[in-house]
């Protein structure tokens, strides 16, 4: 059976602002009104295949849950990575999970955060490839070049296996300038997609033979694995010892069963602000523009708004994204080094690094409006069915009023319901809980007051979704 293994690990630091490291890529409407995960999994609807398999990082963990639960997909797992190890470990996991259940099931890798615009020329390909992969190869698809990229690996076709399908002859770093445009008028060129077509038991074996270790490691992490949820947990001290490698430098580049089919679908991995610009519709101008955004004289340049008016005027070939606190501008032949801000970010703990004003959690999501000493205002958005954990504050009192929505309010011994336009107030020090029993979500204004306002003040009590709670009902982890 042909089985999707969506690798939703990565961070996507170069589309920062936008992405953060625990709100990235993959799981933001980059380019359409899905996220591009949730694009991702729509595209092998028309496979014929199983459901997927997911593999992503453990912060993001409810979003992604969320995200599939929306498009009304039931993921035949959901393997939380205990810690980043790039794309070897992370698909020889979800390849021992498969392997329990089918021996002979094969594997399509795709990447979560990656754009394809022709769905049937992807899925055409994939056609192709498969009867090779179920053979024993193992496959990876190349696209074709349309222009000299420097930004991309390349991979080098050798003799044609069967119409457009090939044997796997080299994989190349990234090119200078003259030397892409060598490989393209060569014609034996491929750019390396990072997408795969293989059986799950072809690539256990070959990752024993090239990268034993790895191997060993991930075996004894998935052989410990616990189910908590909807969530498969591998052994976090067994997998946190794994080696931390691509697939094409564990097993492409050393396998004799390597082979490439030919991809000519609109694809692009979405790398920093430039690809958006270059894949977007333009103006006669060339500018693109996403939100609420006035020009005036401009050319050549992506401007992105996502909370304000971004204005410009006389300007040439720049990007510039706002978000709720912070703007990005850059010069759009220079975006690869937006990585560099983001490390600089970082190195100064500035919390815009990981976090938007928008927080997520998995009963939905909070957003600071206005923070001063002693108070501040938070719009909240419980989704249907959910509610928060029963806890306290040591330092701080808050009072709620409902925008819209029905609010069940838990204070102390007290459970009662407020609609819109009302309102509750909850002392300091008074155990309390906010759900959503409704069908549409829930939108309340909060306004906390007191001596400290941390989201680090909370004893935790219940909490539906097993947070770090501990015996006397304490967590250090961020709620509201």
């Amino acid at each position: 059976m042909l089985v999707p293994v969506l690798l939703s690990g990565g961070v996507g630091s170069r589309l920062w602002p936008v992405s953060r490291e625990l709100h990235p890529k993959q799981l933001l409407p980059l380019a359409g009104e899905l996220s591009m995960l949730q694009e991702t999994l729509r595209r092998t609807r028309g496979l014929e295949a199983a459901p997927p398999v997911v593999v992503c990082n453990e912060d993001h963990r409810f979003m992604v849950a969320e995200q599939l639960r929306q498009v009304g997909a039931e993921p035949a797992a959901l393997i939380l990575e205990p810690a980043g190890r790039n794309t070897a470990p992370a698909v020889a996991l979800a390849a021992l999970q498969l392997q329990a259940t089918d021996p002979e099931a094969v594997m399509l890798v795709l990447p979560a955060d990656h754009l394809i615009q022709q769905v049937d020329a992807f899925a055409e390909a994939v056609a192709r490839a498969l009867p090779l992969a179920q053979s024993g190869r193992l496959m990876t698809f190349g696209v074709v070049p349309d222009r000299a990229e420097t930004g991309y690996g390349y991979i080098r076709c050798g003799s044609e296996l069967s119409t457009g399908v090939f044997e796997l002859e080299q994989f190349v770093e990234k090119p200078d300038s003259d030397t892409a445009q060598g490989y393209l008028d060569s014609g034996d060129f491929l750019w390396n997609s990072g997408m795969f077509l293989m059986r799950a038991a072809t690539y256990l074996e070959q990752l024993e033979a090239q990268a034993p270790a790895m191997m060993a490691a991930c075996r004894e992490a998935m052989a410990g694995a616990a189910s908590d949820m909807d969530f498969v947990r591998p052994d976090a001290e067994a997998f946190r010892a794994c080696p931390a490698d691509s697939i094409d430098y564990a097993v492409m580049e050393h396998t004799a069963l390597g082979g490439v089919a030919a991809l000519d679908c609109g694809w692009s991995d979405i790398g920093a602000w430039s690809a958006l610009w270059e894949v977007a519709e333009r103006d006669e101008s060339g500018n693109v523009v996403a939100g609420d955004v006035l020009l005036d004289n401009c050319t050549g340049s992506y401007l992105r708004s996502e909370s304000r008016l971004v204005a410009a005027t006389g300007v040439s070939d720049l990007v510039v994204v706002e978000t709720a606190d912070a703007v990005l501008v850059a010069d759009r032949n220079k975006v690869q080094d937006v990585k560099r801000l983001v490390n600089a970010l970082k190195a100064q703990s500035r919390p815009e690094a990981e976090l938007h004003a928008r927080v997520y959690r998995p009963w939905g999501s909070y957003e600071t409006l206005v923070c001063a000493e002693r108070f501040q205002v938070k719009r909240i958005i419980v989704n249907p069915g959910q509610k928060l954990s029963l806890q306290m504050h040591h330092h701080r009192a808050e009072h709620w009023v409902v925008v819209s929505g029905t609010a069940e309010v838990t204070c102390e011994d007290r459970v009662f319901m407020l609609a819109e336009d009302e309102s509750t107030y909850i002392p300091l020090g008074h155990k309390h809980r906010l759900a959503n029993p409704g069908r549409i979500p829930l939108e309340l204004i909060e306004v906390q007051s007191g001596t400290y306002l941390g989201e680090d003040d909370i004893v935790r009590f219940e909490d539906v979704y097993g947070r770090g709670e501990q015996p006397s009902g304490h967590s250090e982890e961020i709620d509201t």
